[in-house]
């Protein structure tokens, strides 16, 4: 999958100050409520409409002008997947995040939309009556807003091709299995302070194991690097925590086993880790790994949030320190926050490297950034670029 991050808008170039505009579009007139509320309650962004249908925002959105739009999957007259392409060629720099409840079919058509050019998904509680459902939806849709409505503050990126409309038939079969491509560069968003990075040597131990961490733009990420490490799945055990809700992460579980050709699964607990196959932490649980005997096993939790996420990368990076000791290669991918460089700083301290994807092809250069940033990275690379040297590193160059 990849992610159109296009260039000059038909209705105006990017906005250089003030607040984000929101279009809000969602037949449910208790959703749209809560979200002007949440939205009109924040010092940088203010709603620009709110809409019951994808057809009035396609109608309405040269006079609206918004920058970033909250999109309902399953709505009247015209539904997200449908409106999708139809707004980005209206206003090709618009970031749309894809909103709906947590069924198989609505996750199969955000993974849809994300090849089609949205900038992310955000899952929809199914009551919002339940506050601690709400409070989640709530905190994780105003940061995707903020965080991918910022890059509307930098330079726009070259504007790409215009995109056909998605046909009904073509949702009704649920997503085809995106190419595998590389993503193009996407406008940068800096989460911290600038200053000099600076790098580590690699590991002098051979890596045993590739831990990889990603979030917002990491199935993109994910479905590019998987093509790439056939070698090393082959060989060695490939353990990935997405920031992901449950049903989300047995799509993309499906998705990585089709792009890489391997065997590619949600993990189980207690399941034996083994070479040959792709272990992808599933939506709500920690995914850690334990001594089971003379093997090493799957541990999944139920425990609180790490840095917000549930799954967590930090909890899977520590853990394998008491398996693998030094010989662990982690990869941190693009995403918001910081979570994977705590679970780093002990995977280098113990004798292991980093990886971290560079910040003109990550989507938000906040976990990554974290971890350029904390010093403990042995490289930062472009996607394209991680995994070939992924590829020698497991295969004995240390340079």
């Amino acid at each position: 999958m990849s992610v159109a991050f296009a260039g000059n808008s038909t209705t105006g170039s990017s906005r250089e100050a003030g607040p984000l505009r929101v279009m809000i579009v969602d037949d449910s007139v208790v959703i749209r409520g809560l979200i002007s509320r949440w939205i009109g309650a924040e010092h940088d962004m203010e709603v620009a409409a709110s809409l019951r249908t994808g057809l009035e925002a396609v109608n309405q959105i040269e006079r609206i002008n918004p920058d970033v739009a909250v999109l309902d999957i399953e709505m009247p007259e015209l539904d997200g997947i449908s409106a999708l392409p139809q707004l980005l060629a209206k206003k090709r720099d618009l970031v749309i995040i894809m909103a709906s409840t947590l069924t198989r079919r609505n996750a199969e058509i955000s993974f849809k939309a994300l090849s089609l050019g949205a900038a992310d998904y955000i899952p929809k509680p199914e009551s919002t009556r339940e506050a601690s459902a709400a409070d989640i939806f709530h905190h994780d849709l105003i940061q995707k807003i903020r965080h991918l409505g910022a890059r509307l503050r930098r330079k726009p990126a070259v504007a790409s091709p215009p995109l056909a409309p998605a046909s009904p038939a073509s949702v009704a079969r649920g997503p085809a299995v995106a190419r595998p491509v590389t993503p193009a560069p996407a406008p940068a968003i800096h989460a911290l302070s600038s200053g000099p990075l600076t790098t580590r040597p690699f590991s002098t131990q051979a890596p045993k194991v590739l831990l990889i961490g990603s979030s917002t733009g990491g199935p993109q990420a994910l479905m590019a690097l998987v093509t790439e490490l056939g070698p090393v799945i082959d060989r060695f055990p490939v353990l990935i925590t997405q920031h992901m809700p449950p049903t989300f992460t047995t799509i993309l579980a499906e998705h990585l086993a089709r792009t890489s050709r391997r065997p590619a699964a949600e993990a189980v607990d207690g399941e034996p880790v083994k070479p040959g196959r792709i272990y992808l932490a599933p939506g709500g649980k920690h995914m850690r790994v334990v001594r089971s005997g003379a093997d090493v096993a799957i541990a999944l939790d139920d425990g609180p949030a790490v840095n917000f996420c549930k799954p967590a990368v930090d909890p899977l990076f520590t853990s394998a320190i008491d398996i693998w000791h030094g010989a662990i290669l982690s990869v941190i991918l693009t995403g918001m926050g910081s979570d994977g460089m705590r679970g780093g700083k002990d995977v280098v301290a113990a004798g292991g490297s980093v990886i971290a994807q560079d910040e003109a092809t990550s989507v938000v250069w906040g976990m990554p950034g974290a971890a350029a940033h904390a010093g403990i990275c042995a490289a930062i690379l472009p996607l394209n670029q991680i995994g070939a040297r992924v590829n020698r590193l497991f295969a004995g160059d240390r340079s």
